[in-house]
Parts: C-alpha cells; structure tokens; sequence
C-alpha cells in the first residue's frame, strides 16, 4: 500500500477554513447548530461537493445524508467514511467536520490518481450528533442503528419549542429514504482526540480501540429552606452543604476505578437567593468507562451513596441516560494501524472518552476511529485548534486505511 495517493494537504485546510465562515463567530469558532439556516448553508455546500464529484446523495427521514461515489464492482456494499456537520454553540473549526472533509478529500484524491477501490465508497453526513439544539445527541445515527425509532426523533423539542421533524422540514433536507436501509460494509470515522492525550504523549495518529460506556443520572438533594440570618448553624439543614459531599464523592469514586472518569457538570439550586439557606439542590452525574462491568460497579456503589444519603428522605438518584461501551471492529481497527504505519506516522492505541455516531454504527456495521490531537485537548471550545499536518496526516491515514479494508475484504 505504500503506492498510496497522497491527499492535498493544502486543498485540505482551504476547505477547513472556509466552511468555518459558515455559522462562524467573532471569536474563531463556529455556531453551527442542528437543523438551523446555517446548517442549511453547509448542507447545500456539502451537496454541491459531492456533486461535483459525480457522487449519488440519498437522505433519509431524519436527514442524514450518504453520497455514494463509484467502485470497481457496483455490486458490492459500499465502505462509508462519516462524521457531522453540525457544531455547539461555541464550536470550532474541526470537531465533526474534519471527518466529513476529509472524506472529500480522500474522494477527490482517489479520483485525480485514477485509482478505485472495489467496493464503492460512501460519504456520510449524520444528523444532530451534537444533541446541543435537539436531545440527545447521535440522534441521526441512533435512528440509523435502530437504537432511537424515528417517531422518537421527530418529537424531540428545542429550548424554544420547535420540534425535530419540524425544522428539518423547514430547511428542506428531511429526505424519503426509510432509516436503516442504507447499508454499507464497514463505517471509518476521522476526528479531533477532544483531549488532551495524542498531544501529551507527541502522537500523530490515535488508534481508537472503542468508546467508553455511558451514563448519566439527576440527583436531587433535599433540605429546609431557611433564613441565613436567623438560623443558628447548629439548626441547618442545608441542601447545597449535603450536595457538595456527594460531589466530592461522586470524584473519589472515579479515583478507585482506574480509566474512569466521573462528573458533576451541573448545579442547580433552590431558590437560590443570597439570604436563603439552600432548600434543594438538583445535580447531573456522568460516569465513564470503557468497560460496562466497571460501570456497574460504579453504578452500584452510586447508589449506595445516595441512599445512605436519602435514609431520612434527602437525597434521590434517577437514571437519565445508559450508553454501552462500545469494542470497534477488530479488522477495521487493524486497518487504521495498517495505514498509520505506512505512511510512517507515530501512534497509539486509544479509547474515546467522548460519544460519536461510530459507536453507534457500529452496532450494526464494522466500524472504526482515527483520532489528531488537538491543541491543549480543547474541544467544544472556540478557542478548538489543530495543526494543518496532523488533520492532513489523519486524512492520509483514513485514505490508506480505506484501502487496506477494500483489500482485506477481497
């Protein structure tokens, strides 16, 4: 494979700074959200590119897009290459759309050479994978997976009321293709780390192995609301006091089970007046690991926890959300490791501690990672930054991966 195409590292970084101007802000980053006019914008740019490429678009009822291109054998189920478009409200340039970009690249490249591959290869643009403007997030490929039914997108709501299947509607992309008819052999995912490892240990290429499980809960923590002036300390029961214990303890948690990560990301206090002892306090939980027994652990010592806090009736822990740990396909992961080698760059095994559409693709296809680092592991940030050579050395990587899989599966 060493007679490779090289893809146009130049050409590359044009695209990612010139789609960044659409949803772009003042700070360099990008507000690119789900289903808006601006996602209409990179959409219809998206449209146009594969277009030019002489590629077949399909989308289907909840968006997604798949641009088909050409294979030796027309026959044979297509090798996707995927990521999204859409953005937070404070994205930058290249969480998403690095991998959907270098897909064109990857595209364009294997077109000039002359060279093509057996099996056709698939440019996938999926729906809301952010979840920041419609919960939750990998929502157009959870309907692709079978994980959410299309009823269930189509009901989902923004924070000013506009339904899903609403605004897809509006901006004109809500497609006739059934969810889940679109098949293909395999799915490749190129992405920002979105943390801070790649760079720390000056590694080009992550070689991602899987993805972490997922889980998140609400706790609510419950006291008396007081005056702060006139209750004595001795007579408190403060809510926010107890809170800030289980905090504390959902962080000492993560400390005994190596590789995982636990959070409290958000607070939420009642009433929350300067001179009012705190009556209640409501919290989010997010536990991480890349194996599900370890969670459950986890899980299990959680909620022991939070009912020894709730003995006298003070503290409730709900489930929100459960998202297996996800192994990718051991042959397509072969594949990255293959085409990192030959183009000579440095890399390491690596699981994602954040959710993309592959973990959901690849309970029904084969599927696989490649990460870059990113500076200071900064993602979901305007200040997201990467380096030119390491999205091109991705791009090269996902080009001779796509190979070797074609390859591998003749």
């Amino acid at each position: 494979m060493s007679d490779s195409p090289k893809i146009n590292v130049e050409r590359l970084w044009k695209l990612l700074m010139d789609t960044a101007s659409i949803g772009g802000n003042r700070k360099g980053g990008i507000n690119r959200l789900a289903l808006t006019d601006d996602d209409r914008r990179i959409r219809d740019w998206f449209t146009e590119r594969c277009n030019e490429l002489g590629c077949i678009l399909t989308i289907d009822q909840v968006g997604n897009m798949f641009a088909l291109g050409a294979g030796a054998d027309p026959l044979a189920e297509p090798i996707a290459i995927g990521s999204h478009l859409d953005t937070q409200p404070t994205g930058g340039k290249f969480d998403g759309i690095l991998g959907v970009l270098a897909g064109l690249e990857v595209l364009r490249t294997l077109k000039e050479a002359g060279r093509s591959t057996r099996h056709p290869l698939m440019l996938v643009n999926w729906t809301n994978e952010e979840g920041a403007r419609f919960a939750p997030p990998m929502l157009g490929s959870g309907v692709h997976a079978g994980i959410f039914d299309r009823q269930f997108a189509d009901a989902r709501t923004s924070a000013d009321g506009t339904r899903f299947v609403d605004a897809l509607a509006a901006i004109g992309y809500c497609g006739t293709a059934k969810p889940g008819t679109i098949r293909f052999a395999a799915m490749f995912e190129l992405h920002i780390e979105q943390g801070p490892v790649l760079e720390a240990r000056q590694k080009t290429i992550g070689v991602v192995r899987g993805v972490q499980g997922m889980r998140w809960y609400d706790a609510t923590v419950v006291g008396q609301e007081a005056h702060s002036g006139s209750t004595p300390m001795d007579y408190r029961k403060d809510a926010l006091v107890q809170a800030s214990h289980l905090v504390l303890k959902v962080r000492d948690l993560a400390a005994r089970y190596p590789q995982s990560v636990a959070t409290v990301g958000s607070l939420s206090v009642m009433p929350n007046s300067r001179n009012v002892i705190p009556g209640s306090v409501r919290l989010s939980i997010d536990l991480r690991h890349a194996s599900d027994a370890q969670l459950d652990a986890m899980e299990g010592e959680l909620t022991g926890i939070v009912s020894e806090m709730s003995a006298d009736g003070k503290a409730n822990l709900v489930p929100v959300w459960k998202n297996p740990a996800i192994d990718f396909d051991a042959k397509c992961v072969e594949a990255v490791r293959r085409g990192a080698e030959t183009a000579g760059y440095s890399m390491l095994d690596i699981y994602s501690g954040a959710g993309h559409d592959a973990a959901n693709v690849a309970r029904v296809a084969p599927t696989a990672m490649i990460f870059v680092p990113c500076l200071n592991g900064l993602s979901h940030n305007e200040a997201e930054s990467a380096t030119k050579e390491d999205c091109a050395a991705g791009a090269q990587t996902l080009l001779n991966a796509v190979i070797e899989y074609d390859a591998m599966l003749a």
